[in-house]
């Protein structure tokens, strides 16, 4: 491509089809709304039942949307969910693998039973997601994988190793699956947001003190906001990203410089 070919089309998703897992509550959210507003239509699935709002929000963007229900380890999930998606959206060009779980638990009580639907919810769907939209991009040679990592991809976490582990695990597939498929022109990113405020950090943030500890580790000296993460989410998905392969792209405030 010379330079001159280059223009700000190249961030548009117009005509492009995506799946988010987990894309109607959360951060999920943010990343379905980023890549409508970008012109991209969704398909989103999800445990959780869609109350409307993420529907609403992207309806308004002019995109389409379709969800479907469904838990994401069951066996087969990825296959029925990617064989929807084609039935109903005619394509598969973005997926974005957003849908996780934490807990949180002293060591001595943190076993087998908390750990495996962890990993399983933040790790083996994702390789599932990715596995079955590969072999639809691959026929293209054009696709776009995005998962969701975290600060915790490159650090410990006292309280939490199975998400810590689950989110190294996960940087490592961004990395692996970079190598298997950059070949076939599919760039495969992640995204590691750092301290959000959305419900799931609530408690943290009503607590004074862990709350300063939060922000006394973020240059930025703020909580993350869904919003944050959406031109990361944009560029990713989008052709100007086309050279973008097997990066974690940091949106944490600067919280992994110190």
């Amino acid at each position: 491509m010379d330079m001159t070919d280059f223009s700000m089309d190249f961030f548009s998703l117009k005509g492009k089809t995506a799946i988010v897992t987990g894309g109607n509550t959360g951060l999920g959210r943010a990343f379905s709304l980023a890549l409508a507003k970008a012109g991209a239509d969704l398909f989103i699935p999800s445990l959780t039942e869609d109350d409307g709002t993420t529907r609403q929000l992207i309806e308004q963007t002019g995109a389409k949307m379709e969800f479907m229900e469904v838990n994401l380890t069951e066996d087969g999930a990825a296959k029925r969910i990617v064989d929807r998606c084609l039935e109903t959206m005619g394509a598969l060009d973005i997926v974005v693998n957003s849908a996780g779980m934490n807990t949180v638990a002293e060591f001595n009580e943190f076993g087998r039973d908390k750990w495996d639907p962890l990993v399983q919810v933040n790790l083996t769907a994702a390789f599932e997601m990715s596995h079955e939209a590969a072999k639809v991009m691959i026929p293209k040679r054009q696709g776009k994988i995005i998962n969701i990592c975290s600060v915790f991809s490159y650090h410990g976490g006292q309280g939490s190793p199975a998400y810590t582990a689950s989110k190294h695990g996960i940087a490592g597939l961004t990395k692996a699956y970079c190598d298997e498929l950059a070949q076939y022109n599919i760039q495969v990113n992640g995204i590691a947001p750092g301290y959000y405020a959305t419900d799931i950090t609530e408690n943290t943030r009503n607590d004074p003190a862990a709350n300063q500890k939060v922000l006394d580790h973020t240059p930025a000296s703020r909580w993350g906001e869904p919003a944050d993460l959406m031109g990361a989410t944009v560029f990713l998905a989008s052709r100007a990203a086309d050279y973008v392969n097997g990066h974690i792209m940091a949106v944490d405030g600067g919280y992994l410089v110190r």
